[in-house]
C-alpha cells in the first residue's frame, strides 16, 4: 500500500489533527519493530508481555514514515507523524478493508481443515502462468495476518490468493467479508478445531462461513465427497455457482490414471486429455490440485497451461518436503501440522512408496482434538500395517497413545515412545541409513522440525 497520511486518514477514523504530516508518504505496513523498512507504517499492539508503543519512536528513527497510536495509551509523542486511533487492531483491519475496495483485483479465498496452504500454493502457481499473483505468505491467515497480506498487495497485482484460518466460529466470516473474494475453496472437513467447535458438523458450518463474503454470482469450489459440505451448500440462500472436486465420479472434476512417482504423482482427469505431473508427495495432494485447477479454469487458465504451472510450484516449508539426512536417509518433513485425516494420509503415502528397505515413522501429538483426543491417537497406532511400516517413534504425552495402539499390531521392539527429543534423536540415529525413509509429522506446537534439522546436520 502506497498512500499519504491524509489518504490513510480517509480510510480509518483518526482522532488527532494530522495536518502538519498530511503529505508524508507511507509504503507498506509493519507490526514488528525489528522488521521496519524505509517508509513503512508501524502498527503497535498492546500485548500481555510487551507494548509495541514503546518502540514507536525507535521505529521512526529506523526509517518508518509514521505510526499508529492507540488512544488509551498515554503520552503520544506529538512531534512525530502519528495517527491516533481507538484501537490499533481495528484500525489495521479497517485500513485493509478500505484498501481492498480500492484495488482492481480478483481475490481467491481458501479455507479447510487440511490442505489449505498446499491448495493456496498450487492455485497461485497455476494462476501465475497467466497473471501477476500474490498469495498469503507463511501462516498470515488470521485476523492480523490477512489484513497485513491485503495491505501488502501491489496495485498492479491481478489476483490475490488468500488463505483463511480459524480457531472458532465467526472468524472465517470476518475474514471473508474483509477480503470480498470472487471465488472460494473449502478443501475438506477434518478434525482440527474439534476442541473449540465440538463436532465435524460444527467445523463444516464454520468453514462455510467463507460464503458470506463471496461476491454475488461468484464460484464456490467444494470437496464433493464430503456430505457435511454438500448438505449445507444446498441450504445456502445466496447466489453462488458451485463446482466440486473429489475421488468419486459424481464430482465435476475427479482424477483418473493415478501413478505415484518418487517425487510426486502423475494423473489425468475426467475433463481433459492432458496428463498432469504434480511434484508433491501424497495422492491426497491430487485433490488439492483438482481444487486449484477448478479455480484456474474459472479464471481462464486453460488445462493445456496447467502443467507449466504445476512444474514451478513453490510449496510452503514443512509440508511433504522431501529432504536428505546426513546418513543418506530420505526424510519427509511434514512437521507443520497434523490431524487424524492428514496423519493417515501421510502414513498411507509412506506405506506405498517403493524402493526403501526400512520405513520409519516419527509421530508427535495432534493437538486441539477435544475430549476424544486419546482415542484418535490410539487409532492412528492400531491402524498401522506391520508389513509396510518397520519402526515407530512417538513424541509427547498424546504420542504415547499412538505407541500404545501400535503395540497391538507391531512387536514391542519396533515401537519407541519418548517425551524427550534428544533421547528420541539418539535412538532414531541408531536405525537410519541410506536405504531408510523417515516420515516426521505432528502438530505445529510439537516443533518436530527440530528432529529433521538434527538428522540433516
Amino acid at each position: 500500500m502506497k498512500r499519504t497520511l491524509s489518504q490513510i486518514a480517509e480510510m480509518i477514523p483518526v482522532k488527532n489533527d494530522i495536518t502538519p504530516f498530511k503529505d508524508v508518504n507511507v509504503c507498506g505496513v509493519v507490526i514488528d519493530s525489528r522488521k521496519i523498512e524505509a517508509g513503512s507504517l508501524f502498527v503497535p499492539f498492546k500485548g500481555e508481555q510487551v507494548d509495541g508503543h514503546k518502540y514507536v519512536e525507535e521505529s521512526i528513527q529506523k526509517g518508518a514514515a509514521a505510526a499508529l497510536w492507540q488512544s488509551d495509551v498515554p503520552n503520544p509523542p506529538e512531534h512525530l507523524p502519528l495517527l491516533i486511533v481507538d484501537d490499533c487492531l481495528t484500525a489495521l483491519q479497517e485500513m485493509a478493508r478500505s484498501y481492498r475496495k480500492q484495488l482492481d483485483i480478483k481475490v481467491v479465498g481458501i479455507t479447510g481443515s487440511n490442505g489449505k496452504t498446499t491448495t493456496k500454493d498450487l492455485t497461485a502457481g497455476l494462476l501465475s502462468t497467466r497473471y501477476k499473483v500474490q498469495k498469503t505468505e507463511g501462516n498470515y491467515n488470521n485476523q492480523i495476518g490477512l489484513p497485513l497480506t491485503i495491505l501488502g498487495l501491489e496495485e498492479d497485482t491481478d489476483i490475490a490468493v488468500l488463505e483463511m484460518g480459524m480457531s472458532g466460529r465467526g472468524e472465517i466470516e470476518f475474514l471473508t467479508k474483509l477480503a470480498c473474494p470472487d471465488a472460494v475453496v473449502i478443501t475438506n472437513i477434518g478434525e482440527s478445531h474439534l476442541l473449540d467447535l465440538g463436532s465435524r458438523e460444527g467445523i463444516a458450518e464454520a468453514k462455510l462461513e467463507i460464503l458470506q463474503g463471496l461476491k454475488e454470482g461468484g464460484l464456490a469450489v467444494l470437496h464433493g465427497d464430503e456430505p457435511l459440505l454438500m448438505e449445507r451448500i444446498h441450504q445456502f440462500k445466496g447466489n453462488v455457482a458451485v463446482e466440486t472436486f473429489g475421488r468419486s465420479e459424481a464430482n465435476d472434476l475427479y482424477p483418473t490414471n493415478i501413478v505415484q512417482l518418487d517425487h510426486g504423482n502423475r494423473f489425468k482427469t475426467n475433463a481433459s486429455i492432458e496428463s498432469f505431473e504434480l511434484p508433491v508427495l501424497g495422492t491426497h495432494n491430487i485433490l488439492n490440485a483438482l481444487a486449484a485447477m477448478l479455480i484456474a479454469r474459472y479464471l481462464n487458465v486453460p488445462f493445456e497451461k496447467m502443467n507449466e504451472g504445476l512444474a514451478g510450484i513453490k510449496l510452503t516449508n514443512m509440508r511433504m518436503e522431501l529432504v536428505e539426512g546426513k546418513h543418506g536417509e530420505k526424510i519427509i518433513n511434514d512437521a507443520y501440522n497434523a490431524s487424524p485425516t492428514s496423519m493417515i494420509a501421510a502414513i498411507e503415502l509412506v506405506s506405498n512408496l517403493q524402493g526403501y528397505e526400512k520405513k520409519i515413522l516419527v509421530l508427535g501429538d495432534m493437538l486441539e482434538l477435544g475430549p476424544q483426543e486419546e482415542q484418535y491417537h490410539l487409532q492412528i497406532g492400531s491402524g498401522l500395517n506391520p508389513d509396510k511400516i518397520d519402526l515407530l517413534f512417538t513424541y509427547g504425552k498424546l504420542g504415547a497413545h499412538i505407541a500404545k495402539g501400535a503395540r497391538t499390531v507391531l512387536e514391542e521392539n519396533r515401537v519407541f515412545a519418548f517425551t524427550d527429543k534428544e533421547e528420541l534423536l539418539q535412538e532414531l540415529e541408531q536405525h537410519v541409513n541410506e536405504k531408510a525413509l523417515v516420515l516426521v509429522k505432528a502438530s505445529r506446537g510439537m516443533k518436530l522440525e527440530e528432529i529433521v534439522n538434527s538428522l540433516q546436520k
